[in-house]
């Protein structure tokens, strides 16, 4: 597609955030790997050694919750968050861009905004008086851990608005892009969806 609008909707808007996405979602994914050799460590220092780590074991609640809160972009970016209707998959392109335009502005948006909002206090009282772990030796950074509450609304927000825009795009081509919402397409090997707009 030549039309300019188009072009700078998909390489402007859409290809800077599904990069984006796609670059922090690869990178949190090796903090599950991380996890998994920190609650091993726990496990052989306890029962091995009788040793005890509280730091060690707080730091693999920070790797799941930063996994889970900061991954979400990224699982909406391939379509990899579970739905619960049974008509989606039978849909057309273009039925699916109207299903998840006005999903994404009228309820994942919004979602957002209202996790933003409602955290936005609880994290920044938690920044003002510099909040540490309750624990003896636990991790003195409890302030950061929450900071990815409005960290990962934020982030969900920005791939929800690319969502939006690249059902606009299939609405506006009365689906000749398709841009990956058709779901027997596949973007596994972690290509950005907007290269597929010319």
């Amino acid at each position: 597609m030549s039309h300019p609008f188009i072009h700078i909707i998909s390489r402007g808007l859409i290809g800077p955030i599904d990069a984006f996405s796609e670059f922090s979602g690869r990178l949190i994914a090796w903090l599950t790997l991380l996890m998994a050799l920190a609650m091993g460590m726990v496990v052989v220092m306890r029962y091995g050694f009788g040793l005890n780590s509280i730091a060690l074991q707080e730091s693999v609640i920070y790797m799941h919750a930063a996994v889970f809160l900061l991954g979400t972009a990224y699982t909406l970016k391939h379509d990899g968050h579970v739905r619960v209707d049974i008509f989606y998959s039978r849909f057309s392109p273009v039925r699916k861009a109207w299903v998840n335009s006005i999903g994404g502005l009228v309820f994942l948006l919004p979602v957002c905004g209202f996790l933003l909002f409602t955290s936005w206090h609880f994290v920044a009282t938690s920044w003002r008086i510099g909040e540490i772990s309750t624990e003896p030796g636990g991790i003195p950074a409890v302030f950061l851990l929450k900071t990815l509450i409005p960290l990962a609304a934020v982030l969900l927000a920005l791939q929800g608005v690319a969502e939006a825009l690249r059902g606009l795009l299939c609405l506006m081509t009365d689906g000749l892009i398709t841009n990956g919402l058709d779901t027997d397409s596949s973007d596994t090997e972690g290509s950005s969806k907007a290269n597929k707009y010319e």
